[in-house]
């Protein structure tokens, strides 16, 4: 046993300073350069973690020639009569500087694992980056925190290279325990460092025992709170009768450019207060344009106007933070806040002045209106997939958002809920009184949901209108395909009103006009194509089947105009019935006659 215990207090100290210090350092660090996008991120990440790689003695030369006498910290306290070198306070910085890596890594990859849909979505919700951060990241990432704390105050603790370099080793000033150790050893008193030695490993394992036991018990608490069942029901997916909101709106206008590596995106469209459905496939720049009107990215020149309100002018330098724009954004996965309630998750945008009974208030209207009473306590992980996505709902327009933007907000769900939510969100975006704009890429979905359509393709609009316009009248090929038309020709025009269709090896009588353009085409959809016993009807032809292709309701055939076909893949058009319809015609014998009727044909340019 050692008649001097001022190691033990020296250390504990040194240590609780240091994770003190590496605590605050190391979180607005870690966040810091989680955000940070510059040049030199490389080279700051390396300074910061140098001290985790480099040798203690190295480090510690490196902080003597910086806090010494000569150097520019020891020349800014002489004056003061101020000495770090062989002080206590220096023993406590060369511990900040071995523990800072440590608290910072630890900190910045539980950073980088928090999906940063939650921040974005709490942006357009009204929160700063402080509340972001003090309300979704922190809680978030405090498991995490905890074990880089913990890490810090076991390495500022054993810290002894740095220390004896900068604090040296003088008895109840300086001396640490690991610096005892070392000389006790020095010195032959083996006893001493076995009783140092033993302080020092029971102390930092404590601290690491009791994180990891904080955790699992935070784990099975958790998992206790889990005794609800989250069911897929049709009865929870009853039409609702949506929240009105008061605001006057005149119209949302979007005309920017965004570059990117491969990607160049323009659009210059404007809407009313019907949804707009924003159609096409992957990678077309749908998820863009919502996210640049949220504001999470900024276009590389254009505007966007919202209700007269400027959200983003690059001429005039105008670029509304999220959080003032007033913009609802429902991601795919609905982005709910895990470490919140559902009540929580709602009441998370609401205005901070309002009372408390007023936001309890708008919270219980909120679930009734979203069918979800009596889940208020509950958390996401609680919910099945539609219960979710009412939540995420409810958060949006419990802001009170002027433009509600929904990115493919049916995408998680399986094919049943997804019907049924459907139908739901139709009643919702029908009594909303602001602007919204639907995401998707499924093609029956758009015409269901949304009564106007934005058709683009890779970063670009191809046709604007209403549905009926966009899929009953494409205006190029391009169009007719996103909008599911699998039968497309060639054409060229013969004479009034007169096409041939070139990949079909066929001449067509069309009522469309036929436009002056230089690449013509022609199409018909596929359930659009009939059979008929008249093979004198006008556009009428033999064919034969080539094959056929099931689903639960319809029959998809395959067929060959005027000549059998020579392989599976010999086929001009596809035709789509109902399984009634095949059952009447399966057994007929071939060539059967089938009628492409003027009236449904598509003339479009290429």
């Amino acid at each position: 046993m050692p008649a001097d215990f001022s190691p033990l207090w020296i250390s504990l100290k040194t240590a609780f300073l240091a994770t003190f210090f590496t605590f605050f350092l190391g979180i607005s660090t870690a966040y810091w350069m989680l955000i940070y996008r510059g040049k030199a991120k490389s080279l700051i990440e390396g300074i910061f973690v140098a001290p985790l790689i480099l040798p203690p003695t190295v480090v510690g030369f490196l902080l003597l020639l910086f806090f010494g006498r000569n150097g520019p910290v020891g020349k800014l306290v002489e004056p003061l009569n101020l000495s770090i070198v062989f002080t206590w306070y220096g023993a406590a910085i060369a511990a900040i500087v071995v523990s800072f890596p440590l608290m910072y890594k630890t900190a910045l990859g539980t950073f980088e694992q928090i999906d940063p849909k939650l921040l974005q979505v709490a942006r357009t919700l009204g929160a700063s980056e402080w509340v972001g951060f003090w309300r979704v990241t922190f809680p978030l990432g405090l498991p995490g925190i905890l074990a880089g704390t913990t890490l810090a105050f076991a390495r500022a603790l054993g810290e002894f290279g740095a220390t004896l370099m900068l604090a040296g080793n003088i008895p109840g000033q300086t001396q640490t325990i690991t610096m005892a150790i070392y000389f006790a050893v020095e010195s032959g008193a083996m006893d001493e460092a076995w009783f140092w030695s033993v302080v020092i490993m029971v102390t930092s394992l404590s601290g690491i025992i009791g994180v990891n036991f904080w955790q699992e018990l935070r784990q099975k608490r958790r998992k206790g709170k889990s005794k609800y069942k989250a069911r897929n029901t049709v009865n929870e997916c009853v039409l609702i009768n949506p929240v009105h909101l008061s605001h006057t709106h005149t119209g949302l206008i979007v005309d920017i450019e965004k570059k990117l590596p491969g990607f160049d995106l323009q659009v210059c469209f404007a809407t009313d207060n019907q949804t707009l459905g924003l159609l096409g496939g992957s990678g077309a720049g749908k998820s863009m344009i919502l996210r640049c009107i949220a504001g999470i990215e900024t276009p590389t020149k254009g505007q966007i106007i919202l209700n007269g309100r400027v959200l983003f002018d690059s001429q005039r330098g105008i670029n509304l933070p999220s959080r003032d724009r007033r913009v609802g954004l429902l991601v795919q996965n609905y982005a709910l806040f895990p470490h919140m309630s559902v009540a929580q998750n709602i009441a998370f945008g609401l205005p901070k002045q309002l009372s408390k009974l007023a936001i309890q208030q708008e919270i219980e209207s909120q679930l009734i209106v979203m069918q979800l009473e009596g889940l208020g306590d509950r958390y996401p992980h609680q919910l099945s997939g539609g219960q979710q996505q009412r939540v995420a709902l409810a958060r949006a327009l419990a802001s009170q958002p002027e433009a509600l933007l929904l990115d493919e907000p049916f995408s998680a769900l399986d094919t049943h809920l997804r019907s049924q939510l459907e139908q739901q969100m139709i009643g919702i975006l029908r009594e909303y009184q602001g602007i919204s704009l639907f995401v998707t890429h499924n093609m029956e979905e758009a015409y269901r949901v949304c009564p106007n359509l934005l058709v683009m393709e890779q970063g670009r609009e191809v046709h604007h209108g209403s549905r009926y316009e966009v899929f009953q009248h494409p205006n190029t090929v391009s169009v007719a395909q996103l909008t599911g038309c699998k039968n497309v020709s060639r054409a060229s025009s013969q004479a009034s009103q007169i096409v041939e269709a070139i990949d079909w090896d066929c001449h067509l009588r069309v009522r469309e006009p036929i436009p002056d353009s230089l690449a013509i085409y022609i199409g018909i959809r596929a359930h659009q194509i009939s059979f008929t016993d008249n093979p004198e009807r006008e556009n009428t032809f033999p064919c034969w089947l080539v094959r056929s292709s099931e689903t639960p309701h319809r029959m998809t055939l395959f067929l060959k105009l005027h000549s059998p076909p020579n392989n599976s893949q010999d086929y001009h058009l596809q035709a789509e019935v109902f399984k009634e319809k095949w059952m009447a015609i399966r057994d007929k014998p071939l060539p059967w006659y089938v009628c492409l009727e003027s009236m449904r044909l598509m003339v479009m340019e290429g």
